[in-house]
């Protein structure tokens, strides 16, 4: 077996221990090349260049971000049977892909399982989803969500730290500061229905969205690697209806309701465009500004070790 190990060097002590336990194990039982990423884009250069190569297995350590670039190098030419498999073991703040696998938030217990999954062959087949060209394996959108998302890399780049609690704070500076919301900026357009008009769109592909104290947040409960993808969408930003939407999808059981809301369940492909260019992320990474973005799940993407 060949296999390759991606690390993102912003590793903390308990990562790095983590990674010279994974690299000495998997060096006993594969032919194994260990390389630490360079800067933003080498992970897809490197997953792509894993599937050229006609490699087994990645290993993606690293947060969410890495875990996306290397997902989309392996899938830059499609699902097929020559992907080599993907195991992920956590190097994040949040790590929403990770936990969402089931795997735990230690990256030392996350190598631990990871290494019983390649020695007992334990493997998953997941669907995961497209925003255009670019694959996402737990949630994207457009406007709002990604403008919060482009704050708090502002806020990284100061020296700030990628907590949950950053993410809180941006997002309630943003909503009661700079957003308009008197006038809802999205249109959602599907194939058979009347197009949405909607101020917000969270768009999901597995439940947990991110974490806010080890508690998963859940626009979209009903979400899963197994089905299409879902919606949390709501037409109006009042501030009270907001806050009560924010609440349900803090709660340990969410019950998603109410007149101003949109929650869509297993949807194949749908559109959402812009009155003018808003910021636009996948798996809470900053990708720039669209008008138009086509949003699609792929059925039985990739292999996963879990």
């Amino acid at each position: 077996m060949r296999a390759l190990l991606v690390v993102n060097p912003k590793a903390t002590a308990t990562t790095a221990r983590a990674r010279d336990v994974l690299a000495h194990a998997l060096a006993s039982e594969t032919k194994l090349d260990v390389v630490q990423t360079q800067a933003r884009g080498h992970a897809i250069e490197l997953g792509h260049q894993a599937r050229l190569d006609g490699l087994d297995l990645v290993v993606a350590l690293g947060g969410d971000g890495t875990v996306n670039e290397v997902v989309n190098g392996l899938l830059q030419d499609g699902p097929a049977p020559d992907v080599p498999a993907l195991a992920v073991v956590p190097g994040g703040s949040t790590n929403v892909f990770a936990r969402a696998l089931g795997l735990p938030e230690s990256a030392v217990e996350a190598t631990g399982e990871v290494l019983e999954a390649l020695a007992s062959g334990s493997r998953r087949t997941i669907g995961l989803a497209k925003a255009d060209e670019r694959w996402f394996t737990f949630c994207a959108g457009l406007g709002l969500d990604a403008e919060v998302v482009r704050r708090v890399e502002h806020r990284r780049a100061d020296g700030r730290r990628a907590t949950p609690s950053l993410f809180v704070r941006e997002a309630v500076t943003q909503f009661f500061t700079d957003e308009d919301r008197k006038h809802p900026p999205l249109t959602l357009t599907r194939d058979g229905h009347d197009p949405e008009r909607l101020g917000l769109a969270l768009i999901c592909n597995t439940a947990p969205w991110t974490y806010l104290r080890r508690r998963p947040v859940l626009p979209c409960p009903d979400a899963s690697f197994d089905e299409g993808l879902d919606v949390f969408g709501v037409r109006r930003l009042r501030t009270l209806t907001t806050l009560r939407y924010v609440r349900q999808i803090l709660s340990k059981n969410p019950r998603l309701r109410g007149r101003r809301l949109l929650s869509l369940h297993d949807v194949d492909r749908f559109t959402l465009t812009s009155d003018g260019p808003l910021p636009f992320q996948v798996d809470g990474d900053d990708l720039g500004e669209r008008t138009k973005v086509t949003f699609e799940a792929i059925p039985r993407a990739l292999t996963v070790l879990v």
